[in-house]
């Protein structure tokens, strides 16, 4: 567990699903976790910390270790409510709307695009920080990317993802936290800014 800004903390677990590691993140003050797995440390961890009381999915496919958090703290687990009819059986989610407070200084914002359910959760910790699930992954040069495996159209799919996030670069963060491909720390904005602007061609 790195603490990445004061009350913000960011792990990485391996994915036995998808055969990778994801990345996963705890606002302190909001008492929310994000897209969460395990950490290595167990759940003990949370012990010397504020105890967690919500999951908050990016999309339907990060429902990931959900369930243990919801049964040894009782979280609440939410996602956008269009995505309410993809989980399993046993897996309790709540929907929220774009727009809303999912937690203390956290907001629901629209992505889409890739699916209807894509959130962006702006979180007010430092100077702001964006959380985004599979819309974009980091690159092995460090740039953002969209993952065209996942789209039926990736031209028209990739348009309409850069036309989102030009209108994200509104929201007051200087940090990225993405589901794949860690954290960008300080220079997050500029790194959406870049892959938001470039070109469709």
């Amino acid at each position: 567990m790195n603490e990445i800004r004061p009350g913000l903390f960011h792990w990485t677990t391996f994915h036995e699903g998808i055969q990778q590691d994801v990345d996963s993140y705890f606002v302190e003050s909001s008492a929310a976790l994000i897209d969460p797995m395990l950490p290595s440390e167990g759940l003990e961890w949370f012990a010397g910390h504020r105890e967690p009381s919500r999951v908050l999915l990016t999309d339907h496919h990060h429902y990931r270790d959900s369930d243990r958090f919801s049964q040894e703290f009782g979280c609440t687990v939410t996602s956008h409510e269009t995505a309410l009819d993809r989980f399993g059986p046993g897996q309790r989610v709540e929907g929220f709307r774009f727009g809303n407070v999912v937690a203390p200084g956290i907001v629901a914002l629209e992505v889409g695009a890739l699916f209807p359910d894509e959130t962006a959760f702006h979180i007010a910790v430092g100077d702001g920080a964006l959380a985004l699930g599979d819309a974009l992954v980091r690159s092995a040069d460090g740039s953002l990317v969209a993952l065209e495996y996942l789209m039926d159209d990736p031209e028209a799919v990739t348009r309409a993802l850069r036309e989102s996030f030009r209108r994200l670069l509104d929201e007051d963060f200087d940090s990225l936290l993405l589901a794949h491909g860690g954290a960008l720390i300080g220079d997050g904005k500029a790194a959406l800014r870049a892959f938001a602007e470039s070109s469709d061609s």
